[in-house]
């Protein structure tokens, strides 16, 4: 999916762009979940993480709740556009329409997304291996550790 608006937004405060990168999980699926993000700026700095248990879950319930807050959190920062990167090629095919939504729960997880994307000047969502996700993997696992001590 890529939404691209053009009027209606003003400079200042906000940031050009953000590269964020989510992942979630849920041990035995479904299971004991979390998720992490990991934000950067345009430099490539990261101006943000964020992780958090979820109880009980699926991985893909999981993966969509990283992608909502990760959405979230870059309407706090103001960004204008995103880059959102994630292993999950189910979900974002799916973000990309190239794969129906055909679980119930999973489409009302995509309808927030779809319409927090709308509050950006341009969402890009992006396929990458999972070796390339490892920080916000991480992040994910430290949440379930954290929610299943």
């Amino acid at each position: 999916m890529s939404i691209k608006k053009e009027s209606g937004l003003r400079s200042g405060s906000r940031r050009a762009s953000v590269t964020i990168y989510t992942d979630g999980g849920a041990r035995g699926n479904p299971g004991p979940g979390g998720i992490g993000v990991v934000i950067y700026d345009a430099e490539g700095h990261v101006i943000k993480e964020h992780k958090a248990f979820l109880g009980f879950t699926t991985n893909n319930k999981a993966e969509y709740t990283a992608v909502i807050q990760a959405l979230h959190i870059a309407q706090e920062l103001q960004a204008e556009r995103v880059r959102l990167l994630s292993d999950s090629r189910l979900i974002i095919e799916q973000l990309n329409r190239r794969f129906k939504v055909r679980d119930k729960d999973l489409a009302k997880l995509f309808t927030q997304v779809w319409n927090l994307a709308h509050s950006f000047r341009s969402v890009v969502f992006q396929h990458v291996r999972r070796e390339q996700n490892k920080h916000a993997d991480r992040l994910a696992n430290e949440a379930m550790d954290a929610g299943t001590i």
